[in-house]
């Protein structure tokens, strides 16, 4: 019988000690950057907390060297926890050194925004921060979404959460015909061989849409900050959004693009695909996704071009057109859980004189993408769930004795996953009644308690700026509300069914 090796051994440190000493790594990025830009104090902020961060990994790796991890695929989820909860007070300290003018508990509540992709701004203008601080910003969201890209097929697939649950093999590693590096094994493994697989696709296309960007005359900075916010679905901007950007509309069209890739894991990836579901025309989370990005803005064009007879505006074809252009890139902005709102999205409301209702943005933010990218929200397999099940009711009330096959476009399915949608719905709804409550009893009105709830639980922080009539100024809220925020922006990030999974006493029993 051959003799199981050892794995290396940074694969025996905890998964969260690996994620510190990678971002305290990654704090010498911003202060590379500014020191080219000669600006030295927000240097040192960044480099000296990058030492002090890879001397406490060090130290902490050294006395756990002998122990390997006692708890495989929960011990990950809890990892998670902790890097969207507790990683950010670390994170936050080059940014409140470098600031000086802000408080620490705003610079946690920025980190935890970045790096579960909500890109809530407790910062309202942009040209307070440095530059370096717009990187870091950007970076940490950037790396928010890579690790969730990762730990979807290495941490909730095989625990079936995340959208996984309503599937008909929610656990890779049930059936023969699942890859083999998802199947039942050693969950480092498993996670070293994701990670090998989209490392390099999430950074080629970072890359890729960078390159794009500064060719439609985007600075380079503000180009990379986008480019990675779009890739983590962050929203993360150092201008302020699309609105002050250079690239225009050839920028917004190639950011559009890109945006496809949060609404299934097709796009980039089938390692969690099932069996005869591997093309994207088939997908039905692709197809929904299409289809509220076609028919939203249809009908939100239609209703302005019918209003805009009473003003005579309906000869402007060019007015018509940047109107409907704006409507289907927001639209799948806010689907996709980004939120970057176009430059034309205000032309709709100039063409016919009628205001669009930030209530559908809100909609959209709530149904989110697809399972197993980095958008939030309740996802689209969830919806598709639902969907199919309240069709068969229907027919079962036309036809109460018909018995309904799996078809072909069913087998995604399992048999019981729209309970499980429901349950994960009712779940959603309870969490955000709960926030809403929670915030309107710390001092804020019903709208603002309910939009800073979908918000943040939906992961969409630009929902805060422009799906109320006035904007919300998160500086203005009180510390408790803040916390309350970062609260459900971490359970938003992970779902409270992951959360469920880990307060369950059974499942750590081995």
């Amino acid at each position: 019988m051959a003799r199981k090796t050892a794995p290396p051994g940074i694969l025996r440190l905890p998964l969260f000690l690996l994620i510190f000493g990678i971002a305290a790594l990654a704090m010498w990025v911003p202060a590379i950057h500014a020191v080219v830009l000669d600006d030295h104090p927000t240097s040192r902020s960044f480099f000296y907390s990058g030492i002090v961060g890879l001397m406490l990994v060090t130290f902490i790796g050294l006395s756990l060297s002998n122990r390997g991890p006692r708890y495989g695929m929960l011990g990950q989820l809890l990892s998670l926890l902790a890097t969207f909860s507790v990683l950010p007070l670390f994170l936050a300290v080059p940014t409140h050194d470098a600031l000086q003018n802000t408080s620490y508990l705003n610079a946690y509540f920025d980190m935890v925004s970045a790096i579960t992709t909500t890109g809530a701004d407790v910062f309202a203008d942009p040209g307070r921060l440095p530059p370096s601080v717009h990187l870091w910003r950007a970076q940490v969201g950037w790396m928010g979404g890579l690790l969730m890209w990762i730990a979807a097929s290495a941490v909730l697939a095989p625990l079936s959460l995340g959208g996984f649950e309503v599937t008909a093999r929610g656990e890779p590693g049930r059936g023969t015909e699942t890859p083999a590096h998802m199947q039942q094994g050693d969950p480092r493994r498993r996670l070293v061989i994701v990670t090998q697989t989209l490392v390099p696709i999430y950074v080629g296309l970072t890359m890729a849409l960078w390159v794009l960007l500064m060719m439609t005359g985007e600075k380079s900075l503000i180009g990379l900050s986008h480019a990675m916010s779009v890739m983590a679905t962050s929203g993360i901007s150092a201008v302020g959004g699309l609105v002050n950007a250079n690239s225009g509309l050839a920028g917004e069209m190639v950011i559009f693009l890109f945006m496809f890739f949060a609404l299934s894991r097709l796009t980039f990836s089938t390692d969690t695909a099932t069996s005869g579901h591997v093309r994207l025309d088939r997908d039905p989370e692709f197809r929904i996704g299409l289809i509220l990005v076609i028919g939203v803005p249809l009908l939100l064009f239609l209703r302005h071009w019918l209003a805009s007879f009473e003003v005579s505006a309906s000869e402007n074809l060019s007015q018509a057109f940047h109107s409907l252009w704006g409507g289907v890139f927001t639209v799948m902005s806010f689907l996709t859980t980004t939120g970057f709102e176009s430059a034309d999205w205000a032309a709709a409301q100039q063409w016919s004189g009628l205001g669009t209702p930030g209530l559908i943005l809100l909609g959209l933010a709530v149904v989110g993408g697809g399972v197993a990218t980095t958008a939030g929200g309740v996802k689209l397999l969830r919806v598709y769930a639902l969907y199919l099940n309240g069709m068969r009711e229907m027919e079962r009330l036309v036809h109460p004795s018909s018995v309904s096959g799996e078809g072909a476009g069913n087998k995604r399915l399992q048999k019981n996953g729209a309970f499980v949608a429901w349950v994960f719905f009712m779940l959603f709804a309870l969490t955000l009644a709960l926030i809403s409550t929670s915030l309107a009893a710390l001092g804020s009105d019903f709208e603002q308690a309910l939009v800073l709830a979908i918000a943040a639980l939906s992961t969409t922080g630009p929902l805060i700026e422009v799906a109320s009539e006035t904007p919300i100024s998160l500086a203005l809220l009180a510390p408790s509300a803040k916390l309350v925020l970062c609260l459900a922006m971490v359970l938003g990030r992970l779902e409270t069914l992951a959360i469920i999974a880990l307060l369950t006493p059974n499942l750590w029993r081995n």
